[in-house]
């Protein structure tokens, strides 16, 4: 089996969607995709993106994704990579896919001069989190992610 990672392209979005629902279901939130293929479309390769997605492929075929994008560090007044998501499909895990997602993005962060590359798992993601510790990664305990969004965001901002 060979393994090739590249950037997506628009004609990626119905694979990708796949992905992210696939992944939402695995982390039993797939009643909370909004995404479309004309939204991925925008988002990801609009005029305004800020968002970059990679796929890797075993032998020429998808099997999974990475959607990340660039902010801020005030403390170090650098840019990190922050992933968003990353997926690969139930028969390709722990054949090193995920691994050569993340060491492609740690590339892409150093070549960008990043201070940080980071991300978020969830807390019952134990393989994920022991594939996080094996290659160095640390948890950042003492943040609390806060989060507004729906309703509760549109009420906020109205004041």
């Amino acid at each position: 089996m060979t393994f090739a990672i590249r950037d997506a392209v628009p004609d990626d979005v119905g694979t990708i969607l796949r992905f992210i629902t696939e992944l939402a279901v695995f982390e039993n939130a797939g009643h909370e995709v909004e995404a479309t293929e004309e939204s991925l479309r925008e988002s990801l390769f609009g005029p305004g993106s800020v968002t970059g997605a990679t796929i890797i492929e075993a032998d020429g075929e998808p099997v999974g994704s990475a959607i990340w994008f660039f902010n801020y560090s005030t403390w170090q007044a650098r840019n990190g990579l922050y992933l968003e998501d990353l997926y690969i499909t139930p028969d390709y895990r722990r054949s090193g896919a995920g691994r050569m997602l993340l060491r492609h993005l740690a590339n892409i962060a150093v070549e960008k001069g990043c201070g940080r590359f980071e991300w978020s798992v969830l807390d019952w993601n134990e393989p994920a989190i022991r594939a996080y510790d094996s290659i160095g990664a640390e948890p950042q305990k003492e943040w609390i992610r806060y989060r507004l969004a729906g309703e509760k965001l549109k009420e906020f901002a109205a004041g």
